[in-house]
C-alpha cells in the first residue's frame, strides 16, 4: 500500500468515527427533545433528516473501506 493510499484510508476512517460520533450525538438530542414537553417538531424532523443522511455517508465510507470480494 503506497502512502498516498494510506493517507486516504487513514482519513476515511477518522471522518467515519466523526460522523458516527455525530450520530450517536443526534441520537441523544432526539431523546432529549422528544421527552421534552411542547415538542418543537420542525426541529425533530431536521434532527431525524440529518441523521438519516448522516447514516447514509457512514454507509458510504464504510463501502469504500470494505475490501472487494473476488468472484
Amino acid at each position: 500500500m503506497s502512502d498516498e493510499t494510506f493517507d486516504e484510508v487513514t482519513s476515511l476512517r477518522t471522518r467515519l468515527e466523526e460522523l458516527r460520533s455525530e450520530h450517536r450525538d443526534l441520537d441523544e438530542a432526539i431523546a432529549r427533545l422528544s421527552q421534552a414537553p411542547g415538542d418543537d417538531e420542525l426541529m425533530m424532523r431536521r434532527l431525524k433528516k440529518r441523521k438519516l443522511a448522516l447514516k447514509d455517508r457512514i454507509a458510504a465510507i464504510e463501502h469504500l473501506l470494505t475490501p472487494d470480494e473476488r468472484a
